[in-house]
C-alpha cells in the first residue's frame, strides 16, 4: 500500500493555513499600527507596506517598525 504525503486535500489544508495565518498576521500589524502613534509619515508608509506586501510587510512591520513607535507617557 502506497501512501503519499501530500494528497491533494494535505496540500489544500496546508494551503488554507498558511493563508489564514497571513491574514491573521496583517490584521494584528494594522491594529498594531492604527492603536500607536509614529513620527510624520511612518504611519502611513508602514500601512500602505503591510497593506501591499501582506506577509513580508508584516514580518518587517514587526521587526523594524514596532520599535520606531512613539512610547505615549
Amino acid at each position: 500500500m502506497d501512501m503519499e504525503l501530500l494528497t491533494p486535500s494535505t496540500g489544500l489544508i496546508i494551503w488554507q493555513t498558511i493563508s489564514l495565518f497571513a491574514i491573521i498576521l496583517q490584521i494584528v500589524c494594522l491594529i498594531s499600527l492604527l492603536k500607536n502613534n509614529f513620527r510624520d509619515g511612518d504611519k502611513l508608509i508602514w500601512t500602505i507596506v503591510v497593506i501591499f506586501v501582506p506577509i513580508a510587510g508584516s514580518i518587517l512591520y514587526l521587526f523594524i517598525g514596532r520599535r520606531k513607535r512613539l512610547l505615549n507617557y
